[in-house]
């Protein structure tokens, strides 16, 4: 719920989704629902290895198979080093992956692919595919990828990018302010967490598939799944080879991505298959192949020591990260990085501060970019240290983060030393309500009533614990965006952006942002977006960017047309463009009252006089990524008999800046905490000794249903960001950074046992309980 009512026009309401009926309809077309006559169907033969050299590979067996078309493998086609991270150029994930190699790396990883007539055919001939593997000892934890004389995951000479190879670290960092030794040293009260998360799985609806096909001039058609189609454009024309002039890549509805369709998996492979075969090619992950073969979080463990005076000010801050990268190291300099740039500035009284980590490679399947992307894990060992530190201090949590946050007007080094992959850039906060969601999220969940009190209702304790997060609003320096925006002559307008929709309603959000400059309802503008031949560029959808640089990017499209309407207004009716004002579908003059519809403007503009069609290209490059604030609060009861933990409820008041949509707002926020609370209650993702996933699928990975979701209040708290589209900033990626830490501190409240390693099952918590005197 919005605090107070939001400015009048298209921005500030809760409209109805421009693809709303479709959708709730069964109307729009997702990947595969599209029917292409004449196509293959395409399957990837997995490894049952964890680590391994293929020695030889037999498709003698498999090509006589009935309907086989193709069959792929590392000897018939190109070795190009690659990173299957759907990234900015030039891209900060090492180019470790090739198309198939001639080493297996995981449980999953690709051997061959086959393009046959039928699923039973392909299935009939991966069976049929003779693989000789020399095994090799796995590395199944960072602890041991690290160890002398660790087997070399990476051995490959012509990997590029990888930070140390011969040790197994991917990625990195080390960037030390101040002394945080000496200051740790002398400071009077210090704290320390370590915090583990695990492997988790993104759980989209909809798994990973792609169609490829070549249309009649010869042109490669990718219609995927993906968050980002212009990235999936340029890697695809890199592996398999083709100038990217002759790629289109289409994102159709999308069923779910959460980051893990910011990766470009299948589609090579279905390209070059396609191309083979000369017929379109399908292509789909089973549900198992999306837990092992797509993407996962990083399971990391995060050291955090905190150093403050007596008053609870901070005055040291250190964090430390082991990263487990996985097989492949995409995203691992990028998440790493952002385990510290996104939580360290939170907090930005102390001088002293120390963030340093290492990704590292194992023979467990590939992490790569998950929806709070670092931040998540960060926080988790963050807000625990800051409530034992506030335990220590006789001070209330909340009071010490009130205390320490960072403000409107202030910076913290951290933005300028510590980038994604890169150095960052130096920014000021200029919007900041954090104080007030502190107050306000703790009144409504009545922490002063009922913090440390323990209440009983037999078995059950009941106890609330609360945390704070920051997150961005797309990524300094690389993020960028453009929109064209055409008048039709009727006075409608078309909307064309490279954004791509995920189901979170960007489209609806572009259109209300061009709808307000233009002074018409959202029905007015007609949206098309994620088309590579038809849409201007776009990063894509990650890194919370779509409302702040693609709304910016629709903003200054529809400020250009905005000034072409009132120039051919004016034309019209022998005024000055200075004297016209438009609103309501109406250009209207202040001095002699004569008005113009906008259909009558598009039509002269179109027919009538001085011809041209009224339109504006217009791009935004992120300079800065101000970050939305968010304070959570949550009320747990625990089964002392069973450790089982209930959340009973949770409130959440977020700062996202001036809400675009606050219906859709106050969805990103829900969707984010249930997400959350599943990492802290349920979600992991297990292995065999011998590196099998032996949960894969959703009868034995448990996430939150919504008969589990708990009460969960959200609260729009305002403020304004200057540079953003109309005061917004971002909102989508910020609640899921705060559930972890604050469920591990509402157990503490309640029981006294410091939960530390995520999910907190009842088998974990009934052991902490037995170590509570």
């Amino acid at each position: 719920m919005a605090v107070e009512t939001q400015q009048r026009g298209a921005v500030g309401q809760s409209v109805r989704k421009v693809d709303g009926p479709s959708l709730v309809a069964g109307k729009p077309l997702f990947t595969l629902d599209l029917d292409i006559p004449g196509s293959l169907v395409g399957a990837i033969l997995p490894s049952p290895h964890a680590h391994a050299r293929i020695v030889s590979v037999d498709t003698s067996e498999a090509e006589q198979v009935p309907g086989v078309r193709a069959i792929l493998h590392h000897g018939n086609v190109p070795r190009v080093p690659y990173t299957t991270a759907g990234q900015g150029w030039p891209e900060p994930s090492p180019y470790d992956t090739v198309l198939f190699d001639t080493k297996v790396r995981f449980v999953g990883d690709r051997v061959a692919a086959v393009a046959a007539e039928t699923e039973d055919a392909a299935a009939e001939a991966l069976a049929k595919i003779r693989v000789e593997y020399e095994l090799l000892p796995p590395v199944l934890s960072s602890e041991e990828a690290l160890a002398a004389g660790a087997p070399i995951i990476h051995d490959e000479p012509d990997a590029e990018g990888i930070y140390d190879a011969a040790h197994n670290i991917a990625a990195a960092v080390d960037i030390p302010i101040g002394d945080v030794a000496a200051a740790l040293a002398a400071a009077p009260v210090t704290a320390e967490a370590t915090c583990e998360i695990p492997y988790s799985q993104h759980a989209t609806i909809e798994p990973h598939c792609v169609i490829a096909y070549f249309d009649d001039a010869g042109r490669l058609i990718l219609r995927t799944s993906t968050q980002v189609p212009f990235h999936v454009r340029r890697i695809v024309a890199r592996v398999v080879g083709l100038d990217p002039a002759r790629i289109r890549v289409v994102k159709p509805r999308i069923g779910g991505g959460f980051g893990s369709k910011q990766e470009v998996l299948l589609e090579p492979v279905a390209a070059l298959l396609a191309r083979r075969t000369g017929r379109p090619v399908r292509m789909t992950y089973t549900r198992q192949e999306v837990f092992v073969a797509s993407r996962t979080r990083h399971p990391m463990k995060v050291t955090v020591r905190l150093g403050a005076s007596k008053d609870g000010t901070l005055h040291a801050l250190e964090m430390g990260v082991l990263s487990n990268t996985g097989a492949y190291g995409a995203h691992a300099l990028t998440v790493l990085s952002n385990v510290g740039s996104k939580t360290l500035p939170l907090y930005n009284k102390a001088p002293h501060v120390h963030f340093h980590g290492r990704a590292v490679y194992t023979n467990l399947p590939v992490a790569g970019a998950y929806r709070g992307y670092g931040a998540t894990q960060g926080y988790f060992a963050l807000e625990v240290a800051m409530d034992k530190l506030a335990e220590k201090l006789g001070l209330d949590p909340v009071e010490l983060r009130r205390r320490n946050h960072i403000r409107v007007g202030e910076t913290s080094p951290i933005f300028e030393k510590i980038g994604e992959g890169r150095e960052g850039t130096a920014q000021i906060v200029r919007s900041c309500a954090l104080e007030e969601c502190l107050r306000i999220g703790a009144e409504r969940i009545g922490w002063r009533e009922k913090r440390g009190q323990r209440r009983e209702e037999g078995p059950w304790v009941h106890g609330l614990g609360m945390a704070c997060a920051m997150q961005g609003s797309g990524i300094t320096g690389v993020d960028m965006a453009a929109a064209t925006l055409v008048m039709q002559d009727d006075g409608s307008f078309r909307l064309l952006v490279g954004a791509t929709d995920l189901g979170t309603g960007s489209d609806t959000i572009l259109a209300q942002i061009a709808a307000q400059e233009l002074g018409v309802p959202v029905d007015r503008v007609l949206v098309y977006s994620s088309d590579t031949d038809f849409t201007p560029f776009d990063t894509g959808a990650y890194a919370s960017s779509t409302t702040y640089v693609s709304g910016n990017a629709v903003l200054r499209a529809a400020s250009e047309v905005r000034a072409q309407i009132l120039d051919v207004a004016a034309a019209a009716l022998g005024e000055r463009a200075s004297a016209l004002e438009l609103a309501a579908g109406v250009v209207r003059s202040r001095k002699s009252g004569k008005s113009l519809t906008l259909s009558e403007v598009g039509h002269r503009a179109t027919y009538v006089a001085d011809q041209r069609q009224i339109a504006a290209t217009a791009s935004f490059a992120c300079p800065e990524s101000p970050p939305p604030f968010a304070a959570f609060f949550c009320e747990v009861a625990v089964d002392r008999e069973t450790g089982v933990v209930r959340v009973e409820r949770f409130v959440v008041a977020a700062d996202c800046g001036v809400a675009i949509h606050p219906q859709a707002a106050e969805g990103q926020l829900e969707g984010a905490v249930l997400q959350g609370i599943g990492h802290a209650l349920c979600e992991e993702m297990l292995f065999s000794p011998r590196g099998r996933c032996v949960n894969a699928g959703f009868f034995d990975y448990k996430i939150p249903s919504s008969l589990d979701a708990p009460e969960i209040e959200t609260i729009l708290v305002p403020s304004e960001e200057p540079t953003g589209p109309w005061g917004a900033k971002s909102i989508s990626e910020v609640g899921i950074n705060g559930p972890l830490p604050a469920i591990s501190n509402a157990i503490y409240d309640a029981v006294g046992a410091r939960m530390v390693r995520a999910p907190f099952t009842p088998e974990r918590v009934r052991f902490v309980l037995g170590a509570v005197p």
